[in-house]
Order: structure tokens, then C-alpha cells, then sequence
């Protein structure tokens, strides 16, 4: 497909952010990002607050519920509404689920002021995350559409770059907020960041194609085929499922940290807080920064499999570090070594699935993706709160760094069996 962009269609297109329409997604995804950053950390100190900074028992608990709430939505709608988006106007989509996030996230302070409770907290989270459910697959596969192939790569790592800027700045001023100002603060905060986000994607010059068309005349029965072909997509394509591979890596170690490494941080600080969080979270991004740069630079003169298997051996031994220590030091170091060999996971795999499928199936594949990585996600967070409260947040990260790594090895085995992803340098 010919990308609509008109910067694009030129014999010699521009760079990537004077492309207007690229340039509008761009900052989009830095602003809504920079609020994603300050949900999370406002809804890990609600609860802090809520279990007096994770002493009482029940912790474990409620923080594994929080993870779980955010995954449902995914699981339960992401195997049928990839066919949906894939009929739709996607920039809408990408609009109106920012404004549905927007007043979500204002609503849970107010709520929880009112019912003293947790409660409303979750339910609201459950229909936050449905709207990604819309706007993450619609946003991978609005890119390939208004950039031009040659571009894409570098585009996904632009994106990706986004997320470390907004990592960068939203992390340690989110944790600031919500130590000093309070989490309602920080969610209030959140919202506004979602209607900037909503101006800044209004400005993508998009002209939805034929495949985007809803029709009426459509059956059941043919919307279920639609299902049915994007997921054989995910599973007959090498380039997918090595994609897939290696970000359900990432999934699983952030399921583990989600649950076992946030107490093992509060636990081993001389002060319990967030700021401590979120100075890892910036770390974590000033190290993928600095992966997502090399893996787009030098990084494109080896082999994908390669990039993506030595990549999570690397964040295997970083968590083995981050995992027998207690000084804040030695988590920062793993943090930034995590963030640099977890970037081609991200860059590449976005990379290898646009690539592997067509225009008219993105949108199903990516809420393939959406699913299975949730799925992965609910696993890691259930297999973590286990391990955690029968032997400790240490033997839970050092099994998280076991699942990793053999991950890694994985994608190196069978990515060397296929001779075209094996080939130095971009397809």
C-alpha cells in the first residue's frame, strides 16, 4: 500500500518528524505515554496508601487484582475486535479512545474520595484498558499506512524513542507527584495529558482505504472468518511468532517486576515511596533510549534473531543482578542494562509483524498480539504472586531471569532456521 502522506509518497522522502502526519502520531504517542507513566504510578500509590505502603498482608493480592483488571479487558475482547478495527477509520479510533481515557482517569480520585474504597478503582481501571484495546492495535497499524516502507523501522523507533522520553520525564515526576502532591494529583494530571494527545492525532493528514470500509451486508459468519484468518496470520508467518517470541519476554519479566520487583524495592528502601520507582523507570528508559538508537543505527548490520535472543540473555543477567541485591545502586545499573538489551523486543518486533502482514489484516494481528501479550503478562503477574508470598520477592525475580533468558535462546535457535530473517541488515 502507497502511505497517504503526501511527504511520503515523494521519490525522497522527508525525515521522519517533518512528515506532518507522522510528526501528529509521534506526539501523540509521547503525550499519551508520558500519561500512561503517571496512571501507573498513581494507581501503585493509591494502593500504597490504601495497605499502608504494602505492610499488610493482602498486598500481593490487591496489586496482582490490579494487574489482572488491566489485562481482562484484553483477553476477553482482543480475539474479535481486531476485525472490527480493521473496517474502521483508524485515526478515530485513536481519537475517541483518548477521550474516553481522558474523563476514565479523572473519575477514579473522585470515586474513591466518595467510597473510601478500591473497588470503584477497578472497575474503572477495567474500562480504561479496554480502550487500549482499540487504540494500541489501531496505533501499529496507522504507522505503516502514512510512512513509507524504507521508513519503518525507523518510525517504529521513533515511536519507541517516544516512550523513553516520556518514561524519562513522566516516571520521575510521576513518583515526585504522588509522594508529595498525592496520586489524585498525578491522575488528574493523566487526563489533561489525554485530551493533548487527542489534538495532537487530530492533525494526521489520514485517508482511510477500501479494507477500512464497515459493511453492512457483512455476516457473522464472515465476520469470524476475518478472526479466524488473522490469527492463522500470527501463526504461519516465521517473522511474527519470532516477534511475538521475544516481546512475550518482556511481557513476562514486566508481570514479575510488576508484583515482585515493586516490593522488593519498597522492602530494601531505608524510606518506602515511589520516587524510588520512578527513578528507576527513568533509568530503565535512558537505557532503552540508548538501545532503540544502536538497534537502528550499527544495530541494523546483524541479524534480527540475533539482536532479539543475545537481547533478553542480556536482560536475564540483569535481573539476576537487580534480584540479589538491596542497594539502590545495583538497581539502577540492571535497570539501565535491561532497558538497553529489552529495546530491539520492542523496535523489532513491531517492526517484524508489520512486516509479516497485510494492510487489510493489521488490525487483527495486532490485537492477536494484544492478547497473547496480556495473556503472557496475566501468567507472569499469577506465577510471581506465588512464587513471592511462599518464598520471597528474591526467588520470584530469579525465576523471572530463568524464563527470559530461555526465551532468548529460543529465539536464536529458531530464528537461525530461517535464512531470510538471518540476513544482515533490513529487508
Amino acid at each position: 500500500m502507497t502511505p497517504v502522506n503526501a511527504a511520503a509518497d515523494s521519490g525522497h522522502p522527508a525525515p521522519l518528524l517533518r512528515q506532518p502526519s507522522f510528526a501528529a502520531l509521534w506526539g501523540g504517542q509521547l503525550i499519551s505515554i508520558l500519561g500512561e507513566r503517571l496512571t501507573y504510578l498513581a494507581l501503585v500509590g493509591l494502593l500504597a496508601a490504601h495497605t499502608h505502603h504494602f505492610a499488610d498482608p493482602g498486598s500481593p493480592l490487591l496489586l496482582s487484582l490490579l494487574a489482572n483488571v488491566m489485562l481482562a479487558p484484553v483477553l476477553l475482547f482482543s480475539p474479535l475486535t481486531g476485525a472490527w478495527i480493521d473496517r474502521w477509520n483508524l485515526k478515530r479510533v485513536l481519537i475517541l479512545s483518548d477521550l474516553l481515557r481522558s474523563g476514565l482517569v479523572a473519575l477514579v480520585p473522585a470515586l474513591y474520595v466518595y467510597s473510601h474504597s478500591a473497588v470503584p478503582m477497578y472497575a474503572l481501571v477495567f474500562a480504561l484498558f479496554t480502550c487500549n484495546v482499540f487504540f494500541l492495535p489501531a496505533k501499529s497499524a496507522i504507522t505503516p499506512e502514512i510512512v513509507p516502507p524504507a521508513q519503518l523501522l525507523g518510525a517504529n523507533a521513533l515511536l519507541a524513542v517516544a516512550g523513553v522520553i516520556a518514561t524519562g520525564i513522566g516516571a520521575p515526576l510521576g513518583g515526585w507527584v504522588v509522594d508529595h502532591w498525592g496520586w489524585a494529583s498525578a491522575l488528574l494530571i493523566n487526563a489533561a495529558t489525554y485530551l493533548v494527545s487527542v489534538l495532537s492525532l487530530a492533525l494526521i493528514a489520514y485517508r482511510p482505504q477500501a479494507h477500512h470500509a464497515a459493511a453492512a451486508e457483512h455476516s457473522w459468519d464472515t465476520y469470524l472468518h476475518e478472526v479466524a484468518e488473522g490469527w492463522h496470520m500470527v501463526r504461519r508467518s516465521t517473522a511474527v511468532g519470532l516477534g511475538l517470541t521475544a516481546l512475550a519476554a518482556v511481557w513476562v519479566g514486566g508481570g514479575f517486576l510488576h508484583v515482585a520487583g515493586n516490593q522488593h524495592i519498597q522492602r530494601a528502601a531505608s524510606v518506602p515511596g515511589m520516587e524510588r520507582v520512578g527513578l528507576l523507570l527513568m533509568v530503565l528508559g535512558m537505557g532503552s533510549g540508548l538501545g532503540t538508537w544502536w538497534v537502528n543505527t550499527r544495530g541494523r548490520a546483524l541479524p534480527r534473531p540475533v539482536l532479539l535472543g543475545a537481547g533478553l540473555l542480556v536482560v536475564g543477567a540483569g535481573l539476576v543482578a537487580f534480584a540479589v541485591s538491596s542497594r539502590f545502586a545495583v538497581f539502577a545499573a540492571a535497570a539501565f542494562i535491561i532497558g538497553v538489551a529489552a529495546a530491539p523486543s520492542f523496535v523489532l518486533s513491531e517492526t517484524l509483524i508489520q512486516e509479516g502482514t497485510e494492510a487489510r489484516q493489521r488490525g487483527r494481528v495486532f490485537s492477536a498480539r494484544d492478547f497473547l501479550m496480556r495473556l503472557v503478562f496475566l501468567i507472569g503477574v499469577s506465577l510471581a504472586g506465588v512464587a513471592t508470598r511462599a518464598f520471597g520477592t528474591r526467588f520470584a525475580l530469579l525465576v523471572c531471569a530463568l524464563l527470559v533468558a530461555g526465551a532468548g535462546a529460543v529465539a536464536l535457535a529458531w530464528g537461525r532456521r530461517d535464512p531470510e530473517l538471518m540476513r544482515c541488515g533490513p529487508p
